[in-house]
């Protein structure tokens, strides 16, 4: 009978009990302990494996399981490392995970912190029956499990418990905190990011800094922050971003690992599409599958492939970041859509609180946060230059889906639908008028002022590329210094109308008229024989439009 997969089980005891599917990353204990770092920060995407890699590290030294899980790594990579395997449920350990640290407000954060702790340390309620502990050390241990301490004890509860440990034990103490961003990053969205980056430095900090109860650290979560001051002055701190090259292979699925898989099902045929939708991440130089994608696939392979990794969160940070963006994202983001690579300055220490400040920030965040990949990276006079690409079939739905989101939120999918309708039959009139209602709402949307009608005409165009790729190619060409752009919609039937169009911004402290601006827009439309292509492809009916932005007027009109 074949192995069953289990989805979302991230207990790595769990898992192997159950005779479930495992990929081996046990490899990972030695590649831990053979690091001479006392802490390994390790930013991964979401749902790349992250917490169950660091379930396995946790039973596989925890002292007070060591014979019962010594089963659990039989016929793993790991039982053939026989000096590693000496050190098997030989440390104390604290595992914590702070994925599920979700709340709407900042108090709501500091009762999860005082459940969370008060659950860690009954985890640990051995500890008030030892006779190395002073009544004042079990007091205070009492204090938090009934959720009666103050945040500022709570603050040293997790160096606390390595001191109450390490005496009971009297060894050092293996710490393993999963997922340490999710308060930072939720603090972020919903406005108390200054709180509760106190908070989590003051947890953290007391447990890493100088911390003579501590063997060793790994730390996990999807970026560094280390600008955030939640490690700073920490000495022996390593940082191993999607970047770098150490645990390179160690989160997310290797082509072989997902080869073997498909094989194990009967799947090899899908190892094309298999490819073209989940893979295409790339850690300091390794090819890595999305872990939660294939494993869905396989699970509900019935059901063909469709965007899991995607629909598993609400992306809403993500979806934010690039809502705001400006122009050249906006221009950017078309040219990721189509297919094609940019280039760009990469800050893998990403300050959340200024994540918003800049497109570097935002394509930073994107890259991190496995919405992107780097295809090539130089480091050029200290900065990182990476060529950046959409990475599989799954995350470019997700941007599609983004830019359709957009237009639903300043009018009607109907009347979206309508005005692309005319524009592709002809009807410019009404094009001109539903047009000129999508310009208003999105200056609105964009809050942005009439002056800078470029975030729109490059939303309308992200738009078009986007609602019209199954029936046309459109193609697009900023002409900088000039306020000028223009576009092509290249009908995949030639039978079907092709479509010019100039887009001409004149800047409102101007002389110039939208006439002037509307003829000047056509004569560039005949100058630079933009038709000739749609000509070339056998197109007959082509339409050319100059469209003029003048503050909020707009005028569309027919060459």
């Amino acid at each position: 009978m074949r192995k069953s997969i289990q989805i979302g089980v991230s207990d790595f005891k769990e898992l192997i009990e159950g005779k479930n599917y495992f990929i081996d990353k046990s490899l990972l204990i030695k590649e831990f302990l053979e690091n001479g770092a006392k802490i390994i920060l390790n930013p991964r995407p979401r749902r790349f494996g992250k917490t169950l890699n660091l379930s396995m590290l946790k039973y596989f030294f925890d002292i007070r399981t060591k014979e019962e899980t010594k089963n659990l790594f039989k016929g793993l990579k790991i039982e053939n490392e026989t000096k590693i395997m000496e050190l098997q449920g030989e440390y104390p350990v604290i595992f914590i995970t702070f994925k599920n640290q979700k709340h709407l407000s900042y108090d709501n954060f500091e009762d999860g912190i005082k459940v969370l702790i008060s659950d860690l340390y009954k985890e640990h309620e051995y500890l008030l029956y030892s006779d190395k502990l002073s009544e004042f050390d079990k007091n205070d241990f009492k204090e938090i499990i009934l959720r009666k301490a103050s945040i500022g004890i709570l603050s040293s509860g997790i160096s606390n418990l390595m001191m109450y440990m390490n005496k009971h034990y009297e060894k050092k103490v293996m710490l393993f905190i999963d997922e340490y961003d999710v308060p930072i990053q939720e603090g972020y969205i919903r406005g108390f990011y200054d709180d509760m980056i106190v908070l989590i430095r003051n947890l953290l900090t007391s447990a890493l800094k100088d911390n003579v109860y501590l063997e060793k650290a790994m730390i996990t979560g999807i970026l560094r922050v280390a600008k955030e001051s939640i490690f700073s002055g920490l000495n022996n701190l390593q940082v191993n971003t999607i970047l770098g090259f150490k645990f390179n292979n160690k989160f997310g699925f290797t082509e072989e690992e997902v080869e073997e898989l498909l094989k194990y099902y009967d799947l090899n045929d899908k190892s094309d599409e298999i490819k073209n939708w989940y893979n295409g991440y790339i850690f300091g130089g390794q090819v890595i599958y999305n872990p939660w994608s294939v494993l869905n696939f396989i699970d509900n392979n019935e059901a063909g492939f469709m965007p899991y990794w995607i629909n598993s969160s609400s992306n809403d940070l993500i979806k934010r970041l690039l809502i705001k963006g400006n122009e050249n994202m906006k221009l950017e983001l078309e040219e990721l859509i189509k297919g094609n690579t940019i280039n760009k300055v990469i800050d893998d220490n990403i300050v959340m609180s200024e994540v918003e400040d800049s497109n570097e920030n935002i394509w930073s965040f994107l890259l991190m946060s496995g919405y992107l990949k780097a295809l090539k990276t130089e480091l050029i006079r200290g900065r990182l230059n990476c060529e950046l690409k959409i990475p599989n079939e799954e995350v470019h739905i997700f941007y599609e889906n983004l830019i359709e989101k957009w237009f639903k939120e300043v009018m009607t999918n109907e009347k979206y639908m309508t005005m692309l309708k005319m524009l592709t039959s002809g009807n410019i009139k009404i094009f001109e008028g539903i047009f000129k209602e999508f310009v208003i709402n999105n200056l609105s949307y964009f809050d942005i002022s009439g002056k800078e009608p470029e975030r729109v005409y490059h939303a309308f165009v992200l738009g078009i590329l986007v609602s019209l790729s199954n029936e046309y190619e459109v193609k697009s060409n900023k002409e900088s210094g000039y306020g000028r752009y223009d576009v092509m919609i290249i009908p995949k039937d030639i039978s079907k109308i092709g479509i010019v169009i100039e887009f001409k911004k004149i800047d409102y402290f101007l002389d110039d008229t939208i006439e002037e601006a509307t003829k000047e827009a056509l004569d560039q439309i005949e100058e630079k024989k933009y038709e000739m292509e749609l000509i070339q492809k056998g197109v007959k009916n082509i339409i050319k439009l100059a469209i003029v932005f003048k503050g909020k007027e707009i005028k569309v009109t027919q060459g």
